[in-house]
């Protein structure tokens, strides 16, 4: 990041210079007491259930240089941060600053230092395509700009902030995945950023217990445009049924994508290649480009669509962004494909939803292989037609070329029910618990086998890959 100076901050966060000196400097940012490092300004946050005021000490042995808190220190305590000061690897004095809520800090500080650059910012929300539509821009953009985005899954109230905080200082194009779960939410970080360009990938069931319907979630993503300016663009997928024009039209430009034709970038000749790709094209006024990507799944298309329109409309031609979704690479726990034991294993477990179950079984099914055989997990926050969403993941499954299909969990058990009556009691079995699963699953594949494992994250779908992975 760049340099900041304690006065900066002072300001910025609107604090009180406790100790210090109003010149030194800071050179990063930390959350985290374990990972604090010489030069870091540390936010002890304040959580549901942990106060990290008390890792204050530990922060500061391991080097950083200040700590903005909100519990006013006593003089005894003071006297042990300065001590570990002395203790540790950092020069120079400690600068304490103190702020009513440390995270609103964290916040204002990545508002003041997105302020000291001059940058195109990019905002992506959406039920499912977040993190691979901004891996897809990270890769465009970064064919012709230095270009910085959320890594990991960085992208709340807190994560986002320090994806601001980490920018280097020689950033041009900034892209910013924005999650939620409630109204309000991308109101906050949409506040934060300020972004000249936002993409909706699509509005599924994501979070349906929380907001209550999908125009409710249609709203809540649409938070995105509340800082918008006239010249500032949404774009969007206008397939999707809650995406047409007169959905989101508003005081800005509206840029689409889609296969209908009507659209101002239209996709047409997808071709699903399995675990090698998708291939697909993209026509915006006269101009007809090819497009490949080395990542499964059909609906990553889609995805690109949106990636390549937001390129277009910062000047990257199309021929540049189809250089560099070619260059796109898996995230971790996203349909990345591995292999053991002559079998391949479709790791999709980050998180789920009806459209990304899908989606993924979509992947299933055009991956080579003797067997193909799903294991899947429930699905969370999906409220009162719950039980509905699972079946018809299930019907969805068995109406594919699936061979055998694992469910797992106490709403996996309609996914089964709904599977068992297409495919018959041989091809579907269901586990209550995860352990279960583990217990029996060394026995239910072999050599050859395409399998596909995926849940909400809290079935921690990534505990039965690891099984399989470690088997001989």
């Amino acid at each position: 990041m760049k340099k900041l100076t304690i006065e900066q901050i002072v300001e910025a966060v609107r604090g009180e210079l406790l100790l210090g000196e109003l010149k030194s400097e800071v050179t990063g940012v930390s959350t985290d007491s374990r990972k604090a490092a010489e030069g870091d300004v540390f936010f002890p946050l304040i959580g549901e259930q942990h106060d990290a005021h008390e890792f204050i000490p530990q922060a500061i042995e391991g080097g950083c240089a200040a700590v903005v808190l909100s519990r006013k220190p006593d003089e005894k305590q003071v006297q042990d941060y300065n001590l570990k000061r002395e203790s540790g690897p950092a020069q120079g004095a400690l600068n304490l600053i103190l702020v009513e809520d440390t995270t609103r800090a964290l916040q204002d500080l990545a508002v003041y230092y997105l302020s000291l650059f001059s940058i195109i910012k990019i905002g992506v929300t959406g039920s499912t395509g977040k993190t691979s539509t901004k891996e897809m821009l990270y890769r465009i953009f970064s064919e012709k700009y230095r270009t910085a985005r959320n890594i990991g899954n960085l992208n709340n109230h807190i994560g986002l902030p320090l994806t601001v905080l980490s920018m280097p200082e020689d950033t041009e194009v900034g892209i910013f995945e924005m999650g939620m779960s409630e109204l309000g939410e991308i109101d906050l970080l949409a506040g934060l950023v300020r972004p000249d360009i936002g993409i909706i990938t699509n509005i599924g069931m994501s979070h349906i217990e929380n907001l209550g319907s999908r125009e409710n979630i249609l709203k809540a993503k649409l938070e995105i445009t509340n800082y918008f300016t006239p010249d500032s663009i949404l774009i969007v997928n206008e397939d999707n049924d809650l995406l047409s024009r007169k959905d989101v039209q508003g005081g800005y430009k509206l840029v689409t994508t889609g296969e209908t034709g009507r659209s101002s970038f239209i996709i047409s000749n997808i071709i699903d290649l399995g675990e090698d790709g998708v291939e697909f094209s993209i026509e915006h006024k006269e101009a007809l480009q090819t497009f490949r990507l080395p990542v499964p799944g059909r609906h990553n298309a889609y995805n690109g669509a949106l990636a390549v329109a937001a390129a277009v409309s910062c000047g990257i031609t199309m021929e540049e962004a189809a250089n560099g979704l070619l260059k796109l690479e898996i995230t971790d726990k996203r349909l990345n494909i591995k292999g053991k034991n002559g079998m391949k294993i479709i790791d999709d477990t980050y998180n789920a939803s009806p459209d990304s179950m899908k989606a993924a079984l979509d992947v299933l099914a055009a991956t080579r292989g003797f067997r193909k055989i799903a294991v899947l997990a429930d699905m969370f926050e999906l409220g009162e037609n719950s039980d509905g969403y699972h079946a018809e993941v299930g019907k969805y499954a068995a109406e594919l070329p699936v061979d055998l299909l694992l469910a797992v969990g106490t709403q996996a058990r309609h996914m089964a029910a709904a599977a068992e009556e297409i495919l018959g009691k041989d091809k579907v079995h269901y586990y209550k618990t995860k352990e279960l699963l583990i217990d029996a699953i060394g026995s239910m594949i072999s050599s050859g086998d395409v399998i596909l494992l995926k849940g909400s994250r809290g079935m921690a779908m990534d505990q039965v890959v690891k099984k399989i992975m470690e088997m001989n």
